[in-house]
């Protein structure tokens, strides 16, 4: 009878060390997730952040001032369009027109003016 209470003892106390075990892993684990969950509503108000700052920084009114002040564009008007013909073309509908290779208007060179 003794050994019998003694095996049952054992059990009963590896049983308790394996339960103590596992939910301190389950405990561990709970908090780790708790933590990923934060990190992805962070994520999440971090993602929503740069979206409103990308709408914000791709107004067509900010775009128009960037092109003039940093790259010094301007609008197209007709004084400053350069229209291109072809030669042996006419201006009829249907008319074929010829490679780019034969346009009669070259390109400016490096650093003149358009």
């Amino acid at each position: 009878m003794t050994r019998l209470n003694l095996v049952l003892l054992l059990a009963v106390m590896a049983s308790a060390l394996y339960l103590v075990r596992t939910q301190y892993e389950s405990r561990r684990l709970f908090v780790e997730i708790d933590k990923a969950h934060a990190e992805a509503r962070r994520l999440e108000l971090e993602n929503e952040r740069l979206q409103v700052e990308k709408r914000a920084q791709a107004t067509p009114l900010r775009v128009e001032r960037l092109a003039k002040e940093q790259l010094k564009m301007r609008s197209a008007t007709p004084a400053i369009t350069q229209y291109v013909t072809y030669k042996g073309t006419s201006a009829t509908a249907g008319a074929v027109t010829p490679a780019p290779s034969q346009t009669s208007v070259q390109a400016p060179a490096r650093g003149e003016a358009p």
